[in-house]
């Protein structure tokens, strides 16, 4: 699902105009990007969690040639799915 499609079945659930709920999926998912970006932890109960990893520098290895190279220290956004969800993914 897309988030044209989401904001569509969004509006048909909750009876409000496309246009509106668009704004709100907007609203809801620039301030979980604004959160992350300031490295805060986003926890929506009974949904998951969202939060930023750190990476430090290592040594790894060219797949292809073997050779050792350094690769830079990264930051990654993760997302953690709720318990609850997590179970009905596993029956």
């Amino acid at each position: 699902m897309n988030k044209a499609q989401f904001t569509e079945k969004f509006a048909d659930k909750n009876d409000i105009p496309v246009k509106i709920a668009d704004k709100i999926a907007d609203t809801i998912i620039n301030e979980i990007k604004e959160s992350l970006i300031q490295r805060k932890r986003v926890e929506i109960r009974g949904f998951g969690s969202f939060s930023v990893k750190e990476y430090k520098t290592y040594t790894g290895r060219n797949p292809k040639t073997g050779d050792k190279i350094e690769v830079q220290k990264k930051i990654a956004p993760l997302f953690k799915i709720s318990k609850i969800y997590k179970n009905d993914l596993v029956k």
